[in-house]
């Protein structure tokens, strides 16, 4: 159930996790644009070969349906599903790594902005004495943040291109563990706050002590299904206590 009164980040809490695509950065319209892209000159082909009408991908309404929230893969098989295409893993894989290089070339010319709120709660957990992390299972996060002049902001950055074991099934947990380890505090007193399902399923597996979803396209039903405990729409809605003396 989405939330509708602000949610408070509670005392117990020394430590803060923030994804970064969709909860610090907004990466929807670049990303949509970019499997726009990818998609389309692959569908056109599916259809000619299979002689059936081209669905072309809508960069906002299928990006939302199938692509936000989700890992590149996961979205990318759900979209296809609905289109009743099946593609192996290595197919999908490839797919998603033309987006990559899609994406990042428009973010690169066009730049990449943070969410407001988002940089506002930020600061306020900062003055409050909690610790920050930004954390992502991409290999772009690092870049993002500092293109959106977000990178000064955290204790800890990590994404996948950081040297550290990341076993593939379980990256997002692997990277959250890493980040509460090296700010120092234990999971169960370390809040997550992601809108990705799958980051959001991994910090509930870990003991985290607080789990938010952030819901920005329409997820609202799905994040506690994977572990929410608190559903917001923005970071806005979020409330602090008073600051660490």
């Amino acid at each position: 159930m989405r939330t509708t009164a602000h949610e408070r980040v509670r005392g117990d809490i020394a430590a803060v996790i923030f994804g970064v695509d969709g909860v610090l950065v907004d990466t929807a319209r670049a990303s949509g644009t970019a499997w726009k892209a990818v998609l389309d000159p692959f569908l056109r082909s599916h259809a000619a070969v299979c002689e059936v009408e081209c669905r072309y991908f809508d960069a906002v309404t299928d990006y939302r349906r199938y692509m936000q929230g989700r890992t590149t893969i996961d979205g990318l098989r759900e979209y296809l599903t609905a289109c009743e295409i099946p593609l192996c893993f290595d197919a999908l894989r490839g797919l998603s790594a033309r987006h990559e290089e899609v994406f990042l070339t428009i973010v690169r010319r066009l730049g990449v902005r943070a969410f407001a709120s988002s940089v506002g709660v930020v600061h306020a957990v900062r003055l409050h004495g909690v610790r920050t992390a930004a954390v992502s299972a991409t290999r772009y996060a690092a870049e993002l943040l500092r293109r959106a002049g977000l990178a000064g902001l955290f204790d800890v950055r990590l994404d996948a291109l950081d040297p550290i074991e990341i076993h593939p099934a379980t990256a997002d947990l692997c990277l959250l563990l890493e980040a509460a380890r090296r700010m120092g505090t234990p999971p169960a007193r370390t809040a997550v706050i992601e809108e990705n399902l799958a980051a959001v399923r991994a910090a509930r597996r870990g003991g985290f002590g607080l789990v938010i979803g952030v819901d920005r396209g329409g997820r609202s039903l799905l994040l506690p299904e994977y572990g929410a405990q608190q559903v917001i729409t923005d970071l806005s809605e979020l409330m602090l206590g008073a600051p660490v003396a």
